[in-house]
């Protein structure tokens, strides 16, 4: 029997989708996104060092979506929040800085999240009130959500974007299918997971170190732009263990070359 045959619609569509929240400042902004989340049909929440969480403000913002709040994941650090995750996307206030990712509209995005496979994980990352993603977060990202504001006030709360963005999910989601696919044992690969990627930059920072290419006292933005680079591709298992067979090759050679005698 395909797996999917034990989950109904609603619950693939649920499952597929996490919201993260970083550091929120106020705990009724975290009551009032799992209202958002709620209403749109998401019921997976992860949160990133809360202020304050639990909190009685956060249960009145709910206004029912307390179950919401009840499974919600309290992580002390992002990569906890997004390690079995496929794709990471990261909101943003601003329209780019100065690396370039893949940068989508509320719309968009909620478009390409109805379009990828039932079996990936999506995790979308919403910053703090006031200062949103560092850059060391967005380093996580796959790519970026930007919704466009009064350029003269472009505050715009934390859940107000949650709902936003799970609103443009929904919309497509119902367009693109009414039932969950089938299971086609078949298919391609999942692409590997957040997990699975990082372990592979801390091994490509170390070769890259080994080899001299890359100074760890002054690695500029290396690093930031191998993150962009891969990124923008799905790797899927197989290809990520000829990427890190490679560099362990490299890690060889070197240590060969470094202890050879004269």
């Amino acid at each position: 029997m395909g797996k999917n045959s034990m989950k109904t619609t609603q619950e693939w569509q649920q499952d597929k989708v996490r919201i993260v929240l970083i550091e929120t400042s106020h705990p009724g902004n975290i009551g009032a996104a799992a209202r958002a989340m709620k209403v749109m049909g998401l019921v997976e929440l992860y949160l990133v060092a809360p202020k304050h969480f639990p909190d009685p403000q956060a249960i009145a913002m709910a206004s029912g979506a307390d179950d919401v709040l009840q499974q919600a994941k309290v992580v002390s650090h992002l990569s906890e929040a997004i390690t079995d995750c496929h794709i990471v996307i990261g909101t943003s206030a601003r329209s780019q800085r100065y690396l370039q990712w893949p940068l989508r509209t509320a719309r968009e995005c909620g478009e390409y999240i109805a379009e990828q496979d039932e079996d990936k994980k999506i995790a979308i990352i919403f910053g703090r009130e006031r200062t949103g993603l560092s850059n060391d977060e967005l380093d996580y990202c796959q790519s970026l959500v930007h919704i466009p504001t009064n350029p003269d006030y472009h505050s715009l709360n934390v859940a107000a974007a949650v709902q936003l963005i799970s609103y443009e999910y929904r919309i497509h989601q119902k367009q693109t299918s009414s039932s969950p696919p089938e299971y086609n044992e078949n298919r391609q690969e999942l692409p590997v997971n957040q997990k699975s990627m990082e372990g592979f930059y801390q091994h490509l920072e170390k070769t890259l170190a080994d080899i001299r290419y890359l100074d760890p006292s002054n690695p500029r933005l290396l690093m930031r732009r191998l993150r962009r680079l891969f990124g923008r591709i799905d790797i899927v298992p197989s290809e990520m263990n000829i990427l890190r067979g490679i560099l362990s090759a490299m890690q060889g050679r070197k240590f060969k070359t470094r202890n050879k005698k004269p």
